[in-house]
Order: C-alpha cells, then structure tokens, then sequence
C-alpha cells in the first residue's frame, strides 16, 4: 500500500506501519544499499578506501558523528549525502512543531490531539528532504537558539501562567526531531553551550529554564571541526567529545587525478565556456599541482590547509581567461594557454593563509612561486630532467634552444595574441619544434602548442632561459646574452 494516501492515525496502524529511530533508518537502508553493491556517497572521490567505510561503520553503530578535517575536505557534503539513507517518507501528527511520530507522540499538543480525535487524528508525511537541519557554531549562538526558551507573547496570547510548559518555544534542536542535525564548526560553540547539549545526547531530554521536559528526543547527529579551531578559537569540551560516538578523519586528494575529478564535478561554467574552450589535459594536471604544492609550501600555513575550493575557483578563472582573451581576439574557439595561468592568481591569494615568510613575499609573488614550483614538478614527466648542478662543458638537451634565444632579440608572446599569431611565433622556434617531437611524439597537435609554451615556462624555472612581465604581455629571453651583446 502506499503510505503517501494514508491521512489517519487509524490507517497508519490498519497498514501495520512500524516506526523506526532515525539511526535505525539509516542502518537498515545502508545495509540494504551494501548488500545491492550500490554507491553509498556519490559523487565523494578519493574517500572510498579511507573516510567513507568509516562513515559507514559509524552508521551501522548507530552513532553521533565528528567529522574532523582542515577546509575544503567534504565534511559538510558527506553529511548532506546521508540524507539519501533515510526513507522517503516519514507519517508525522499534523500541525506538530516537532515532528511527533503519530505512534509514539511526544508532545503535549501531539498527546491531547491524540487523546481528543483517537483514529481520526490527521497525519501529514515528511519528506526525507525536509529532514536535514544545519547550524554554523558561532560564538553568538545561545541556548535559546538550539534547544528553546519561554516564549511571553504565547504566554500572553494563550492567557497561560509561565509554569505552564505551553509558553516554551522550541529551539532548532527539537524541531529537528527524528531529522539529521548537523554543527558545522563545532568547537566555535562556546564551552556553555557545548555543555547544554550532553543530555540530549546522551538521555534525549531537554531543560528549558527550570521546565524538565522528557522529551526523547530522536535525533542524527553530525558534527564538523577544524583541527587549527583547537588551538586557535576554542575547542571541544571533553565530556562533549566522549559522547560522540566515532570520530572520523577527512584529508585532502591524494593524486593528481582524483583532484582533478573534483574540480571537474564542482566547477560552476558556462556552457558557452565549455563548448569553446579547449583545455589540454597537462593544463588540469598543473592546476591541480597547484595546490599540492601549496600544502606542502614553506610560505603557506599548513595548519590552516588548502581548500580544494582553490582547485575549482582557479579552474573557472583559467577559462574566463581564456575565454575574454578569445573574444577580444576575435576566435570563437579557443584553447587554454599557458599565459592564461595569471589568471588564476586572485583565486589562489584569496585561498591560502600565509606564515610570516609569506607576507615578506606578498600573496602575489607566493602564488606565481606556486605556479612555478608546479611547472617544475610536471616538467620531468615530459622532459628530460635538469639537474640543479650541471658540468658547464657538458653538452645538453636543451642547448639548441638556450642558443636560438642567445642569438635572437627575444620574444615575446601577447595576452591578446588571437590563435593564429599564438601558432605561429611559438612554430618560429624551429629546436622548440625539435625538443617536442623528440620527446612527446605522441602529443595531439590540439596539446602540442600549450606543451611547448610550457617547455619555455619550465626553461625559465630551471633558470635556463628567463621571463619579463610587460604590459601586454611576456618576454622571454637567454640569462646573460643581452648583458653580453652590450658589452
């Protein structure tokens, strides 16, 4: 029978409903989700061997849940993701601030409309969707806020003494009865408040100035923290901690790969964005290498982290680069280019916290310091390696093109070059043209001009060739040919 058609307490138990606890719900639909071989979280990459059978086990224990991990980790979507596990439809006594379950009421608005109307009492369904509750821990959030205080007006309009427990009016915490509750940033909730929550973890009642409310209260509850927050803003009070019944540790992409699904998945585009630009796979590889050189950087907090946020912000502003460019140009396709990575500094100084050495640098000089230490990490998956310390006689891969800008006068490649001009300076240089065939054969001609900009970038990096940022554009050149020439 379908439940949706059932408006009645008489016919909920004629259809021989059982009620469930929310944790209970969660149990049996997960299992039933593992024993079909069906994804569990989908759309979390690179948490199936580590975050998620520990979420899961969790589930099956019937815990409250921490989700302990730096920004940008997926705390707060994994808890948003559980709200898949809960059955579609849930029968609720109608008009209930809390949502009573019709055979097991709570309430006293809930136990007098039972008692007053018996089979006949109305029941409204709750869809799962409607059961996920969220609150940000603020130092500002009060007890009032979650679990409730007395209400003078209702006192006033229902012309009740305020020993009547009519004049409470419920907080967040009981109005998300029998629904997912979730605190982000848990140790910002100051200690007090922290306090007021261990009995309805752990007994499920409720106190509201002086009223002792049994209220068993049903609830999933999912927390997040930073790991800085116990240093720097507050923490976790301890007895608070011992009720949580698992704890579980995110942590950032571990390949190159995975990271680049994310960015993928998150990134916010425009279709026209899609359809023309071109973006070579060794671009998304040194986007994403951005980041893993940033959490492992001397000038960035590590404590704080790097937020995968940064990956997809930096994405959308690599293909806006792009795509002005084109459009100033005159192209109405277009590809990404090496040069474009300028434009995702704003999303990479905006996203890193910075130790003192970095502040000596400015958030502008870390993140281009960034994009170069990315070029050299990827540079000897394309290119032979250059080594720190070379034999000044010995003869290298690269001495034909180091020779070709020591006789030239430079050059230069423009923001604003449209394709065609982009193409042709860059097939100017015939050893360039050489180094990319030797080595990349293999590379589609739609890759090549962006692999052999970044052969130039990653000459520069090694200190093999250098670069000059000019209004309009960059200029590379040989190290010391012009000082020579000079002289």
């Amino acid at each position: 029978m379908e439940y949706k058609k059932i408006t009645t307490l008489g016919q909920l138990k004629k259809a021989g409903y059982e009620s469930k606890s929310i944790k209970d719900e969660l149990r049996d639909n997960l299992l039933e989700k593992i024993a079909n071989g069906e994804e569990t979280f989908e759309g979390i990459w690179g948490y199936e061997n580590s975050v998620i059978p520990e979420l899961e086990r969790a589930i099956l224990s019937r815990h409250n849940i921490n989700l302990l991990g730096l920004r940008g980790q997926a705390k707060t979507r994994l808890a948003r993701l559980m709200v898949q596990l809960l059955d579609e439809w849930i029968p609720v006594v109608a008009g209930s601030e809390i949502h009573d379950d019709p055979l097991n009421p709570m309430s006293r608005y809930a136990k007098q409309l039972i008692e007053e109307k018996g089979d006949e009492t109305p029941i409204e369904w709750l869809h799962r969707d409607e059961r996920f509750y969220e609150k940000l821990a603020t130092p500002d959030v009060t007890v009032a806020d979650l679990i409730g205080d007395v209400d003078p007006i209702k006192a006033a309009n229902l012309k009740l003494s305020y020993a009547d427990d009519r004049v409470i009016h419920f907080g967040m915490i009981p109005r998300a009865n029998r629904c997912i509750f979730v605190i982000n940033e848990l140790p910002d909730l100051q200690a007090r408040i922290q306090v007021a929550l261990f009995n309805i973890l752990q007994e499920g009642d409720i106190q509201i100035r002086g009223f002792k409310l049994r209220l068993p209260l049903d609830l999933q509850f999912v927390f997040t923290a930073n790991p800085e927050d116990y240093t720097n803003r507050g923490s976790i009070v301890t007895p608070l901690k011992d009720r949580i019944g698992s704890q579980i540790l995110t942590h950032y992409p571990e390949s190159v790969e995975i990271a680049k699904k994310i960015t993928k998945q998150e990134a916010d585009l425009d279709s026209r964005q899609t359809d023309s630009i071109y973006v070579p796979d060794m671009a998304m590889d040194l986007l994403e290498q951005i980041s893993f050189e940033a959490r492992k950087s001397e000038y960035v907090d590590a404590k704080s982290g790097v937020s995968a946020r940064m990956s997809i912000t930096a994405f959308e502003n690599l293909l806006s680069t792009a795509e002005r460019r084109s459009i100033r140009s005159g192209n109405k396709k277009t590809s990404v280019r090496l040069s474009d990575f300028m434009g995702v500094v704003p999303s990479i100084t905006g996203k890193i916290e910075l130790v003192y050495e970095g502040e000596q640098e400015g958030a502008g000089s870390v993140a281009e310091i960034l994009i170069e230490d990315a070029i050299k990490t990827l540079f000897s998956n394309f290119f032979p390696k250059i080594d720190k310390l070379e034999r000044k006689d010995a003869e290298g891969p690269y001495d034909d093109l180091v020779s070709w800008f020591f006789e030239g006068e430079g050059f230069e490649l423009l923001d604003d070059d449209s394709d065609e001009e982009y193409q042709n300076k860059l097939d100017s240089i015939v050893p360039l043209r050489t180094l990319v065939k030797e080595y990349q054969p293999s590379i589609p001609k739609e890759d090549s001009y962006f692999l052999k900009e970044f052969l130039l970038w990653g000459l520069v990096a090694y200190k093999k060739l250098s670069k000059q940022r000019f209004l309009q554009g960059y200029e590379f050149k040989d190290l010391y040919g012009s000082y020579i020439r000079g002289l």
